[in-house]
């Protein structure tokens, strides 16, 4: 029997407008990618990558693009040559590896060799106006015991110092998100090293971090926008000590898993990430996300609703998704 392939847009509303260094989203829009064989159905959703102009339309259009070759049965590594890294590819390659999940009986990170273990997520708080209305929202969190804060130049040290104040007993990374320059680096990551920080995202903007490589920062520095697929894994190694797997910026859990083993045999330490989204898209993260050191995966929280069969979260701690959902 062939393959039905169908694509369709949705809006995800979150909780509260999240912002970041230079973004703000009042919605979540995805595309969500289906394949149905018979009465076994495939799924994976994207957002694309936002600064490298994805949107809805573009690739929806790539998918289009490729729908003849994938009812066609081509394979999760034909779709490495199809498409370029990004969220059409992503979608796709998820749903591909949703509908083997569910011809075999095997759940996907059986078939792909990773053993399951305890996934602890960070909670991400987004940009306010205040420091103090951060804090405010750290505090609310005091059962999850891992934050991630988004920062950018606007008083970066306050902001954690506010936090701090109110969570002495978290574990903090910030996310910079591309918001400083090499000079505000070196001023703030010795002050966040005295409150406690212990990671640092994507400091500087993407193309423009090569003084990093000779750069002796006192936190671990992550690379997220600054390594996007596994042919900027050797650059990224020698001004990161960490790398950010994101499924949209990969094109999907198949090259995410390959960059994932490439970053270990180059002793780089792993964050898995997302560009947020429902627990659909959670799920094929939560896979690779097994491979990983560090994980940000609480996009479902971000939202006033999930998906039937949601992943469930507990202080934190990240459940492994259901078969109804995905996988």
């Amino acid at each position: 029997m062939s393959i039905q392939l169908s694509i369709h847009q949705e809006e995800w509303s979150p909780i509260r407008p999240f912002r970041i260094a230079g973004m703000e989203w009042n919605s979540f829009p995805m595309i969500v990618v289906e394949l149905q064989d018979g009465h076994l159905v495939g799924r994976g959703e994207a957002m694309g990558i936002f600064y490298f102009n994805e949107t809805l339309a573009s690739m929806i259009a790539q998918v289009e693009e490729v729908t003849e070759r994938i009812v066609a049965g081509a394979t999760r590594t034909d779709l490495l040559d199809l498409l370029p890294p990004g969220g059409a590819r992503s979608a796709l390659d998820c749903a591909l590896w949703d509908l083997e999940s569910k011809r075999s009986g095997k759940r996907v990170w059986e078939i792909a060799g990773i053993e399951l273990k305890k996934i602890v997520t960070v909670t991400t708080i987004g940009m306010e106006d205040e420091p103090e209305t951060m804090a405010k929202h750290a505090a609310a969190l005091a059962n999850y015991p891992v934050l991630k804060i988004k920062l950018d130049a606007d008083r970066p040290v306050e902001r954690i110092e506010a936090i701090r104040s109110v969570r002495p007993d978290a574990t903090i990374a910030i996310d910079v998100n591309q918001g400083w320059n090499f000079d505000q680096l070196k001023e703030f990551a010795p002050r966040m090293k005295a409150l406690g920080v212990s990671m640092i995202e994507q400091p500087l903007p993407r193309g423009e971090d090569e003084e990093l490589e000779s750069y002796e920062s006192p936190i671990l520095l992550c690379g997220d926008e600054s390594c996007i697929h596994g042919g900027e894994l050797e650059v990224a190694s020698n001004r990161y000590q960490m790398i950010n797997i994101k499924l949209d910026k990969s094109g999907g859990l198949t090259h995410a898993i390959e960059i994932a083993r490439q970053a270990k045999k180059q002793d780089l330490g792993l964050m898995l990430g997302t560009m947020g989204g429902t627990s659909l898209g959670m799920a094929p993260s939560f896979v690779v996300g097994l491979l990983c050191d560090f994980h940000d995966l609480d996009g479902p929280l971000l939202l006033t609703n999930d998906r039937s069969f949601g992943i469930k979260y507990k202080d934190g701690v990240v459940e492994p998704p259901l078969r109804n959902l995905w996988g």
